[in-house]
């Protein structure tokens, strides 16, 4: 069963296919079952050119808690950034606590 849990964003940056590098336009987040892995429901991470061929995207299934903690990984590497850029670069980024999962 399908269950239409699906968020786009426009995003920036690159994404490899082979030897290849492609500029990223959209990112799709999505819950539902797995269409290549062996495992029940699971979070897609699509990343994709939409003015290119279908085959400029990269692509992932990842468990429930498999994404929670790439999630947590992800909130620490941005806050870490964040203060980088406000306190060594003085970008003036205010940086602030995030707790882990």
């Amino acid at each position: 069963m399908c269950t239409s849990i699906v968020e786009i964003v426009p995003v920036e940056g690159m994404a490899k296919r082979g030897d290849e590098w492609f500029a990223l336009t959209q990112a799709v987040v999505a819950y539902d079952h797995a269409r290549h892995a062996h495992l029940g429901d699971v979070i897609t991470l699509d990343f994709f050119n939409g003015g290119l061929e279908p085959g400029a995207r990269a692509a992932v299934e990842l468990t429930l808690e498999s994404a929670k903690q790439l999630r947590a990984a992800l909130d620490r590497a941005i806050v870490a950034a964040e203060f980088e850029e406000a306190e060594v670069r003085g970008k003036g980024a205010a940086p602030r606590l995030v707790q882990a999962a």
